[in-house]
């Protein structure tokens, strides 16, 4: 219990400090910097993900799918 309560006093610490930090200008623009990777990031698994998944359909084919007895 005692480990939970520091998990969350350290959690609202983290999220004052970044409140704080995001109203200077360079605050902003690391903030702004951050989400445009973190975006570019999502949309480079998402088209991984998708070029894998397209790679697979067209090494599997049209197999029939199994049906349950």
């Amino acid at each position: 219990m005692k480990n939970v309560i520091w998990l969350v006093i350290g959690v609202a610490a983290g999220f004052v400090v970044a409140h704080e930090v995001n109203k200077t200008q360079q605050g902003k623009q690391f903030f702004t910097e951050l989400d445009t990777k973190a975006r570019e990031f999502g949309e480079a698994i998402s088209e991984g993900y998708r070029q894998r998944e397209a790679e697979l359909h067209a090494a599997v084919g049209d197999a029939p799918t199994p049906t349950a007895p």
